[in-house]
């Protein structure tokens, strides 16, 4: 269980939100395997395994983040462009990073689970080199997690939808360009990520009163967002075999 629970941390904020520590190559794609519905008849039936985790948990992670190893910081890429010749408009020495804050006015950074979604509210500052300036830009941003499960892969999978960007004191034009380029970002560097490998929890215990070995496998990955929480409902397939004699 506690294997369960690091992995889901690690994947749904660490994986989604703070990754930005440990950003590695660029991924492109959409989620591997197949989105997760949410519960039904046939779930309650069925040999499961459900772990619930509420908002607080994320507020002290969150929080411990903040405090102890600072604010994370994305490196923002540039648009694609036809010509390998990087467009003069963009030529600058800025830093060109976002930094995740803890909060900025009402907006602090978080993971809510409502209206049966799973809601990130993120605060920023940053910097980017437009038009041979350093524009410096603060604002705020709501993104969405969506889950798929890949069977063959046994392992849950995550993405990070940047749905509103919000920036403060920027002209139009500027704030429309800054927005194409963390979305572009989070979905280069970011997307997937890996939430939950469910092998972890695979079942291998051998019943020696029957001379064999009974195995468990995760055939399915049910999802659940209520007010406040998340639950997550593992849909297990059992199977046996006899120990072969020698």
């Amino acid at each position: 269980m506690k294997r369960l629970l690091l992995g889901l941390v690690v994947g749904l904020l660490i994986g989604g939100v703070a990754a930005v520590y440990f950003l590695g190559r660029p991924r492109f794609g959409s989620l591997p395997g197949t989105p997760l519905r949410p519960p039904d008849a046939n779930t309650s039936n069925a040999a499961n395994v459900t772990v619930a985790i509420d908002e607080k948990f994320f507020d002290a992670l969150l929080g411990t983040i903040f405090q102890q190893l600072g604010s994370p910081q994305l490196k923002l890429g540039q648009m694609q462009s036809p010509s390998p010749m990087q467009p003069a408009m963009f030529q600058s020495g800025c830093s060109n990073v976002v930094i995740l804050n803890q909060q900025s006015g009402d907006v602090k950074t978080s993971v809510r689970f409502t209206g049966g979604k799973i809601v990130a509210p993120l605060a920023f500052t940053g910097s980017y080199g437009l038009v041979g300036k350093c524009v410096q830009f603060k604002g705020t941003a709501r993104a969405t997690v969506d889950l798929s499960f890949d069977q063959s892969k046994q392992t849950v999978y995550g993405e990070l939808n940047v749905e509103e960007v919000n920036l403060e004191d920027v002209s139009p034009l500027i704030s429309a360009l800054v927005t194409a380029f963390v979305r572009q970002t989070i979905a280069a560097q970011v997307n997937p990520f890996e939430v939950l490998r469910v092998s972890q929890l695979a079942l291998s215990l051998p019943i020696k009163q029957a001379n064999g070995t009974l195995k468990a496998a995760i055939k399915d990955v049910r999802s659940e967002v209520q007010d406040g929480s998340l639950r997550l409902i593992l849909t297990y397939d059992f199977s046996a075999e006899k120990t072969q004699s020698g």
